[in-house]
């Protein structure tokens, strides 16, 4: 079964590393590690840290196999288990002031091949934005309270649906619809002064 991992379903993973295959276990690791990786980069904008959430994340979803239900998604479980990490951190110890910037050399792709503003990349916006932009961007959704954070990231960076963002931060879709609402009004007043230069 060890060389044919990769064609495996996700769900034929998790039973065999329910039923103790370690090599399951890696390759669901393997087939999602830049996507938590990436994801807690963009949440708490810290390689460290991302890096901690990322260790912290595999090792709950280790812990906790056999109490994934199936009734969501794989990647949803992995969203909520990295939004809930990250936010705890947060609240146990206040974020740096001083975040990395998006220009900084290592910051253009990582190991992992995180990058904050990957989504972007194909879109109008992205070939519009020019350096000091993209600084004051990223400084104003540092701004952010977390909670309107994660929902920001993960409905316009990440682009998952109102539904899915609140399966995986355990809210209403209205909850998640008006944090959202709330984190673009807060970026619009933060950057309406350079925008009007």
């Amino acid at each position: 079964m060890n060389k044919q991992l990769h064609v495996l379903s996700d769900d034929d993973l998790l039973r065999a590393a329910r039923g103790g295959d370690d090599n399951a276990f890696t390759e669901l690791v393997r087939r999602y590690g830049s996507m938590v990786h990436g994801f807690s980069f963009k949440l708490c904008r810290d390689t460290h840290k991302a890096e901690e959430s990322y260790q912290d994340t595999f090792i709950n979803v280790y812990r906790k196999l056999d109490q994934f239900d199936g009734k969501a998604k794989f990647s949803t479980w992995l969203y909520s288990i990295v939004a809930n990490n990250c936010l705890m951190k947060h609240r146990k110890r206040k974020l740096d002031t001083e975040m990395e910037s998006l220009d900084a050399p290592h910051m253009d792709e990582d190991e992992h091949g995180a990058r904050f503003v990957q989504s972007w990349d194909d879109t109008p916006i992205e070939s519009l934005m020019n350096k000091e932009l993209r600084k004051k961007l990223d400084a104003a959704i540092q701004k952010l309270p977390a909670d309107y954070r994660v929902v920001f990231v993960l409905r316009d960076v990440e682009h998952q649906s109102a539904e899915e963002t609140s399966k995986i931060l355990h809210l209403s879709v209205p909850a998640v619809k008006s944090r959202l609402r709330r984190a673009r009004v807060f970026l619009r007043e933060e950057l309406h002064q350079y925008m009007k230069q």
